[in-house]
């Protein structure tokens, strides 16, 4: 990874992102802790005395400290030493107060995460140290959500400073992201490695100017361990990292259901580049949180080595908004199941019947629509199937332009409710080459070539 951050070339208009600057002052954190004695009181006094001063760098020290959730403020960079790790709390109480945060797409008073910030601007987390998580089997893990899905349990008429999910008193307690920024400008996170999550890793969540760079993120054993989550955030550059989870790698999300439309903000102006994915459910994941839209992301120049999927699309039929004007090209993808993947109706066990294609619903503000994706210069090695698209039959798969791939598969194509769908100058190796396409419209294979 070069120390500068090389021109940004998009298919759309993109703000040349520049890594926050912050004043020469540097503070070395006094650590003296034995045992698992925590150091909480010493970081976070820190990061007030810095950034009452003006700003400046804190540096945590090599060695490995516990700690209960820091929250950082603004013209503060956060330097982990090489070898420092900061290994975060297990109980309840190490994330409390509830603070302001979103649930799966929902806003809520609940945990926040290892590292919190908010309305923070000109913020960093840097070095070459570690963030672990707590211990399996600890309080914090094993804390009863909210039963059923976060939309039926979160009262969306509810105002959002009483939706608090603290552990309390018979209230329920949502988990502790990684790192979890919220309402920040100009922000940076860069060279770090977080290992054993609780939940979602890396989370800027209506942000605006963030630069990702370097990381590495190890959630394997971790259900719900996403990589990062960009959510209703724009402007974002994310480059030279490796993922290694539980969940979907490199995911966006724009919030949830009507929760969402109310809040209405999309994730926009996303380029990822120079990364590698490999354990994950999805390689690159937009939605299922698909409320205020999900637009202008460009991907290229990535492999994906391992992973479940490569290219996921998913929505539900109540989640709103959707997904348009989406770049992929140059990527390497040697994954288990389906290359492109779009699941666009999701199952009974979360949306009841609205899970169910037929029959075609009335269109309306929770009705999200996919549209205008363009995928070119792609190899693939699948065991599965090449495209798997099963789509909304009221808000069909609309418009995508896929070019120059070298496919070698396991099955070849399942297209249902799709339009403007155009596959050209590609060849397929399949073992099964029966292809479905159903109550679809003007799908063109343009020079296409499919072998055994």
């Amino acid at each position: 990874m070069p120390e500068e951050i090389a021109l940004i070339v998009a298919p759309f208009p993109m703000p040349e992102l520049k890594k926050p600057v912050f004043p020469a002052y540097s503070l070395r954190v006094s650590l003296n802790a034995k045992g698992d004695k925590k150091v909480t009181r010493d970081i976070q006094n820190a990061i007030d005395r810095v950034h009452k001063r003006g700003g400046g760098t804190v540096i945590v020290p090599k060695g490995v400290w516990f700690t209960s959730r820091l929250t950082l403020k603004s013209n503060v960079n956060l330097h982990l030493e090489e070898g420092s790790e900061l290994h975060f709390g297990g109980d309840i109480e190490d994330y409390l107060p509830a603070v302001f945060t979103r649930v799966e797409g929902i806003e809520v008073m609940s945990s926040g995460g290892f590292i919190y910030a908010y309305l923070a601007n000109n913020i960093a987390l840097t070095g070459k140290g570690k963030i672990v998580g707590p211990e399996m089997g600890t309080p914090v893990r094993t804390a009863k959500n909210a039963p059923g899905v976060v939309e039926v349990a979160i009262d969306p008429n509810m105002p959002v400073k009483d939706r608090i999910h603290d552990g309390h008193q018979g209230r329920y307690f949502y988990k502790p992201k990684s790192i979890c920024f919220v309402e920040c400008k100009n922000v940076l996170i860069e060279g770090i490695t977080i290992d054993r999550s609780v939940t979602w890793n890396i989370t800027p969540i209506y942000c605006d100017g963030v630069i990702i760079r370097g990381v590495t993120v190890n959630s394997v054993e971790i259900p719900t361990g996403d990589g990062i989550d960009i959510e209703s955030s724009r402007n974002v550059l994310i480059e030279y990292s490796t993922l290694n989870n539980g969940d979907d790698c490199f995911t966006l999300k724009s919030g949830r259901d009507i929760d969402g439309i109310r809040v209405n903000r999309p994730t926009e102006n996303v380029v990822i580049r120079y990364c590698l994915s490999e354990a994950g459910h999805g390689a690159i994941t937009l939605g299922s949180e698909t409320a205020g839209w999900i637009r202008n992301v460009y991907l290229h120049d990535c492999v994906f080595d391992g992973t479940d999927r490569g290219f996921r699309f998913k929505t539900r039929r109540p989640r709103g908004g959707g997904a348009e004007n989406i770049y992929y090209e140059r990527v390497y993808m040697n994954i288990r199941r389906s290359a492109l993947d779009w699941d666009l109706l999701g199952s009974r066990t979360y949306v009841g019947e609205l899970a169910d294609r037929l029959p075609p619903r009335p269109i309306n503000e929770l009705t999200p629509f996919f549209r205008d994706i363009y995928m070119r210069d792609v190899k693939i090695k699948t065991g599965e199937f090449f495209i798997n698209a099963r789509s909304i039959p009221e808000a069909p798969l609309t418009n995508v332009i896929i070019e120059n791939m070298d496919i070698t598969s396991g099955q070849l194509i399942l297209m249902r409710d799709v339009k403007d769908f155009t596959i050209r100058n590609s060849t397929i190796r399949s073992t099964v080459q029966n292809m479905e396409i159903l109550d679809s419209q003007n799908v063109v294979f343009d020079n296409v070539r499919i072998n055994e």
